[in-house]
Parts: structure tokens; C-alpha cells; sequence
């Protein structure tokens, strides 16, 4: 059955709309020319778009710019884009004109007309509320895309990632606690190093986590300032003084995030550094993650060949042919959302680079695209890594104690007493003959028993100052 249709009209002439949409003819023309990925800018983008225009109706009601009556009725239908009640009214690609244009119109049809239908009227009935001239008024593309994204990632880092990172590192913090008392073979290079207990090696991953939600906040602080009001280059051409600032005030009150008008509009439009810096920040967060996880990764690897120091909750069947097979796949999921992030990142980097000529930057749509959802995938990541790894983890305390006392970096603690030399080559023996370091220096009686005891002590050896003997290198 044929869909029916509408004729709506914008600068270049009429365009067949589908008759129950709510966009018109510029939306419809980017429809037809961007067909691209079927990726749309997301909820967290419209929720943006829709505040926007909400506190643009609002300054420019009370600066006399547009009539009440109407900004009344922009207010009401920008309100049901906030709420997601036209979501599916935002149709334009991601992959569209480089200023965003598309989808700025594409929001200023479907409010007005949304607020013809308030009005009592038929939509397209511009005489009621226009696209341009009410929902637009005192606004740019140029100037309002980019203050949709920065509006948006900062609500998106405040709101999402940032309590998925702090309940990430309260449950770190946790499992620190838990297995201070425990003491375990430290690790560099990939070989045996001096011991340090396994709560100390899980308060370094929590605080990881924690300065990672401190590094989300300053993503937030590099977003703060707002291009709106600059319009087409940066000027503030056809916008009343005071607009910009105004309209930052009233979403740092709506949002809770401290907006403020762009120091300078120029630099604001023209480039994206504020964007590319809070990228920078949510890459390193990803670095973070991979780190903590495959960390984890590797101590819960076995279980009877691996290094075996902690287990990992057994969450579902590791293999279609190994029975009884159990793989750290939230370990695996949450490194492959972080590598996602990075190359995101790498992604937002080079749209920065490449596309900010002159006095507009045109690669905002994939940009805020990438960066909105990584901080989505990378909340979610963080927050099922917590629940469905981390809280389950448990410390296998015999192995731990077995692996440190097979250590030869046992011999650390000797060499201040008895030289560096002769404890290297207490250390050469104990590999040569499969003895412990003790055995060996037990066997040749290179100090006292009791002496000994107390410089191969494991958890003395993971306290500040442990050296039992004249200090060395």
C-alpha cells in the first residue's frame, strides 16, 4: 500500500515528506542525499538538541526577539524532544554535511511543526511557527552543533561514566581490603620480582579507577565553555547581545554542569581543541581499563597452568569443544570496549585535524558521534565488569604463598647484608638445582637461622623500609 505523503516547501523548492512526519523539506532532502550508515546522532544528542532550542525560545522570548505566545509553544514541543517523545522523528545520518546543518534543521522542523500540532494547526503551516525565523531565531548551525555536542558529552561523562568508574573503584577498593593480609610474587618485566601482597596490587587498580572518574570531570571542565551565540562565523551576526551568555546559563541551571559562554566565539567555532582534549581524556580512561583488566586476566590464568592467583567468577562455558572450559570474558569485554574507545579517539583526532579549515569546523557530527558512543559502551563496560567480575574475585592464598617462596627474587632482601654478588649467586644455585632461595642459603649457612628468617620474611618484604640490613643498591 503506497505510504502517504505531504509537499513541503523550503529555499530550494518543494520536497515530497511522508505525511506523518514531523521534519519537512530540508530534512527530507538530507534524508534522500545522506544514505550512508544508517547511524543516526543518538538519544543523548537529541536530548541536547531539544534543551537547546527549549532555552533559546526561552532568552529569546525574554529579550522580545519572538513573540510569548510562540516561544511558549517551541518550549512545549522542544520539551518533548528532551523527553525522547520524537526520537523517531530525527532521521538524518551521521555521515551528512560536516557543520551538522542537517540535523540542526532537522530538530527546528520536527519542533515547529510539533508545535503547529499544539497550536491546533496543520503541519507546515509556517504562518503558526516557523522553522527558521522562531525555532532558529538568533541561532547558527554552526554555533549550535557544536554547543549540542558539547552539552551532550558532558551530560553523558557526568551522568554515565563517570558513577560507572567511582562504583568501579568502590569495589576495587574493596577487594583491596580484603586481600591485604595476603602476599603474593610481584612481577616486572614478566619475571618474578620482590613480593607484594595482593591488596597492594588491587589499591593501585582501584586508584587507576578513581583517577580515571577524576579524569572524566576534567573532560567535563575542557567542555564547559559553549559556542552558542557566535552564529555563522563566530561574530554573533543576527543575534541580540547577551544571547550566548544567557542561553549558557540556563543549561548550566538545567544540567548542573557549570556552562559558560565561549571566552572567544572564533576560537570556539573554528576549531574543536576543547572536544579533542576531553577525547584525549576518555582514550587515556580506556588505557586505564585495559590495563586493570588484562592484569586481572593474567593473575586469573589457568587454573591448574596459569598463574593461578586469583580465580575469576565462572560466568558462562569458555569453549564449544574444551569441556568444562572458563574464559575471563568480562576481562575480554571490557579490553575490546576500551580498544573500541581508542580508536574512536583516533577517529575524533583526525576529523579535528583534517577538517577544521578557516572559520568553521565541518567533521562535528562524526566526531560527537564517536565520542557519545564510547562514553556509552565504556559505562556499560565498566559497570558489568564491576558486577560480573570483579565483586565475584577470590584470592587462592595457598598458591600465592607457593609461588613466592619459589621466587628467586627472594634474594633481594640478602644482598644489602651479604653483597649483591653473593646473593646473585645464591639465586644462580637455587635455579640450577630447583632449591628455594632459603634451602640454598640454609645449606651454605651464609647467616645465622634466625637472621635468615627474618630477611626472607614475605610480607616484611612488602612493607616500606623492610630492609633488615645496611641499606644497598
Amino acid at each position: 500500500m503506497p505510504q502517504e505523503t505531504r509537499i513541503e516547501k523550503d529555499s530550494m523548492g518543494p520536497m515530497t515528506v511522508p505525511a506523518s512526519a514531523l521534519w519537512g523539506a530540508s530534512t527530507q532532502r538530507a534524508v534522500e542525499n545522506f544514505p550512508v550508515s544508517g547511524h543516526r546522532l543518538g538519544r543523548r544528542f537529541v536530548w541536547a538538541m531539544g534543551l537547546i532550542k527549549q532555552c533559546a525560545a526561552e532568552v529569546n522570548a525574554s529579550l522580545g526577539i519572538i513573540p510569548k505566545d510562540k516561544a511558549d509553544l517551541i518550549k512545549k514541543a522542544a520539551q518533548e524532544v528532551i523527553d525522547g517523545k520524537l526520537d523517531d522523528h530525527f532521521v538524518v545520518d551521521v555521515f551528512q554535511t560536516g557543520s551538522g546543518t542537517s540535523t540542526n534543521m532537522n530538530a527546528n522542523e520536527v519542533i515547529a511543526n510539533r508545535a503547529i500540532q499544539l497550536a491546533g494547526g496543520a503541519i507546515g503551516d509556517r504562518g503558526l511557527v516557523h522553522p527558521n525565523d522562531h525555532v532558529n531565531q538568533s541561532q547558527s548551525s554552526n554555533d549550535v552543533i557544536p554547543t549540542a555536542m558539547h552539552v551532550s558529552a558532558a551530560a553523558a561523562l557526568k551522568e554515565e561514566l563517570i558513577p560507572a568508574l567511582e562504583h568501579l573503584a568502590a569495589g576495587l577498593e574493596a577487594k583491596a581490603k580484603t586481600f591485604d593480609a595476603i602476599v603474593k610474587i610481584g612481577r616486572t618485566h614478566l619475571q618474578d620480582a620482590t613480593p607484594i601482597r595482593l591488596g597492594q596490587e588491587f589499591s593501585g587498580y582501584a586508584a587507576q579507577a578513581r583517577l580515571s572518574a577524576l579524569r572524566a570531570q576534567k573532560a567535563i571542565r575542557a567542555l564547559r565553555e559553549l559556542p552558542i551565540g557566535g552564529t555563522a562565523v563566530g561574530t554573533g551576526i543576527n543575534t541580540p547581545k547577551g544571547f550566548g551568555k544567557l542561553v549558557s546559563e540556563q543549561l548550566a541551571r538545567k544540567t548542573g554542569i557549570e556552562f559558560v559562554e565561549a571566552a572567544n566565539h572564533f576560537e570556539a567555532q573554528h576549531a574543536k581543541d576543547g572536544f579533542v582534549e576531553a577525547s584525549g581524556l576518555l582514550r587515556t580512561i580506556a588505557v586505564s581499563m585495559i590495563k586493570i583488566a588484562n592484569d586481572i586476566r593474567f593473575l586469573g590464568s589457568g587454573p591448574r597452568c596459569g598463574i593461578g592467583e586469583i580465580s575469576l567468577p565462572a560466568t558462562q562455558p569458555g569453549s564449544s569443544i574444551m569441556p568444562g572450559k572458563v574464559n575471563p570474558v568480562m576481562c575480554e569485554m571490557l579490553m575490546q570496549a576500551s580498544a573500541h574507545v581508542i580508536g574512536a579517539d583516533a577517529a575524533i583526532t583526525s576529523a579535528a585535524t583534517t577538517l577544521g579549515n578557516f572559520d568553521l569546523h565541518v567533521g562535528m557530527p562524526v566526531m560527537a558521534h564517536h565520542f557519545l558512543e564510547s562514553v556509552h559502551i565504556l559505562s556499560n563496560a565498566v559497570r558489568i565488569f564491576q558486577d560480573r567480575c570483579i565483586s565475584g574475585i577470590e584470592a587462592d592464598v595457598k598458591r600465592a604463598e607457593q609461588l613466592v617462596e619459589q621466587s628467586l627474587a627472594m634474594c633481594t632482601t640478602l644482598a644489602p647484608v651479604i653483597g649483591y654478588d653473593r646473593a646473585a649467586a645464591i639465586a644462580k644455585k637455587a635455579f640450577d638445582t630447583g632449591k628455594t632461595v632459603r634451602q640454598v642459603a640454609l645449606d651454605e649457612k651464609v647467616l645465622p637461622e634466625d637472621r635468615l628468617t627474618a630477611l626472607l620474611d614475605p610480607r616484611a618484604m612488602t612493607e616500606p623500609g623492610a630492609s633488615a640490613g645496611p641499606a644497598g643498591g
